[in-house]
This record gives structure tokens, C-alpha cells and sequence, in this order.
């Protein structure tokens, strides 16, 4: 079934992201997805995704994303997020501070109608 950019990276982030979907995120990535975050490699497939959405989630404890504002257009889609949550474990090679903690972001989505071929993602890891 084809899905608009805006339809992929809501289901991204709403899914995903916040409810922690590895079935979700397998079903709207590519098999050869590739994934840039402000730090660290090129992850490769939803494999690679899904071992580094385990990592930050595993780091904060009830974290949220929010979508602040998404623009697309036939095959990509571009939005700018903010992000929250409780810092109990290392996140960036930040030991735990037990702290809430907020920080923004902003991602660029290559899509196919299906699915998410491509991300990349700018934080502001400063601000964490």
C-alpha cells in the first residue's frame, strides 16, 4: 500500500520512536535503509535502526518525540523535533544524571511511496 513522505515519518515517530515498534519500524524501512544520527556511523537496514533506537530508549526512560513541523513533498520530507526524557542510563558517553532532559533536532526522509529509504538526522546534542 503506498504511503505519502508525511504518512512514513508520522508513523516514525508516533510509532516507532514513541512506542518503541520494532515491527513497525521493519514494516516502513527499506531493507537497505541508511541512517545517519548526529553521532557515530552509517547504520545499514532496520536492523541497524532498531539496535540504535534500543540504545537511546534503553538511556531515557519514558522518552518522548515530538513533531514541531513537517514539510514534504512527493518523495521526501523534511522535520524539525523535540525530544524528552528521563536520563538513566549513557546516552553520547554521558553517564546517567537521573536528570529530565530536553534537546531539538532535525531530519531529512528520502522515501519511495512504500517505505523510508534514507535519514538523516541533526540534534542538538549540546543541549542534552
Amino acid at each position: 500500500m503506498a504511503a505519502t513522505p508525511r504518512e512514513l515519518v508520522e508513523r516514525f515517530y508516533h510509532q516507532v520512536w514513541n512506542k518503541a515498534d520494532e515491527a513497525e519500524a521493519r514494516k516502513i524501512l527499506k531493507p537497505d535503509f541508511r541512517f545517519r544520527a548526529s553521532l557515530g556511523p552509517e547504520l545499514r537496514g532496520p536492523g541497524g535502526f532498531i539496535a540504535y533506537l534500543r540504545s537511546v530508549r534503553a538511556a531515557l526512560e519514558n522518552f518522548t518525540c515530538t513533531i514541531e513541523e513537517l514539510v514534504a513533498t512527493a518523495d521526501r520530507a523534511a522535520a524539525r523535533m523535540s525530544f524528552r526524557g528521563t536520563h538513566r542510563g549513557k546516552l553520547f558517553g554521558v553517564a546517567a544524571t537521573g536528570r529530565d532532559i530536553r534537546w531539538s533536532g532535525a531530519a531529512f526522509f528520502k522515501t519511495n511511496g512504500e517505505a523510508i529509504a534514507e535519514l538523516w538526522v541533526l540534534g542538538d546534542i549540546e543541549a542534552v
